[in-house]
């Protein structure tokens, strides 16, 4: 038996534990499965505890992973934007406080060569402006979420390294993207 869209994510929510949800909800409302006004009936169906997920979700997430790792950076008290685009580099999966990019890497996008060529040419180039990027795998970010966000605990407890060059103390040099402007 079939059942429609809107009830299958509900009962998903359901399931699931609650950031694996929220990333489930991220990724049927970015790939167009659902709209705003889909994911307002499936919290509609659920019980009133779950609201609170609603606030939660953000559908510039384009992986499920980038959703779990926003979540874990919004537990260690850091702001995490999503997919900026920062010039000379390009579009970013997180940038985090303004310093440190994250990028969520998994076997589909980055098992070529050329992704490879293509990662480290970008990672020059946001070095190059002070920007720190951690590459994360996406395998990791499922079965070893502690072991990634103590990694990233670290990382961001140290703070930036490198004096960002070129930006005149006015923050990151992003473009804006959509109708919203990324970055500080």
């Amino acid at each position: 038996m079939a059942v429609e869209v809107v009830e299958a994510l509900a009962q998903a929510v359901l399931c699931q534990p609650a950031r694996h949800a929220i990333a489930t909800l991220d990724s049927a409302w970015h790939l167009g499965v659902v709209d705003v006004e889909g994911i307002d009936e499936v919290f509609r169906r659920l019980p009133r505890a779950f609201r609170v997920l609603r606030t939660l979700l953000d559908p510039r997430s384009e992986a499920g992973v980038e959703t779990l790792v926003r979540l874990i950076l919004r537990t260690l008290g850091h702001r995490a934007e999503l997919q900026v685009v920062i010039r000379g580099v390009g579009r970013v999966d997180l940038l985090v406080d303004g310093w440190l990019i994250v990028e969520c890497d998994s076997r589909q996008f980055h098992s070529e060569w050329e992704a490879h060529v293509r990662d480290r040419r970008r990672d020059s180039a946001a070095l190059a402006q002070g920007y720190c990027t951690v590459r994360l795998l996406a395998a990791d970010v499922l079965s070893r979420p502690d072991a990634v966000r103590l990694q990233l605990q670290s990382i961001l407890d140290r703070g930036p390294t490198v004096p960002r060059s070129g930006t005149s103390g006015r923050g990151p040099r992003v473009e804006a993207r959509g109708s919203r402007l990324r970055g500080h």
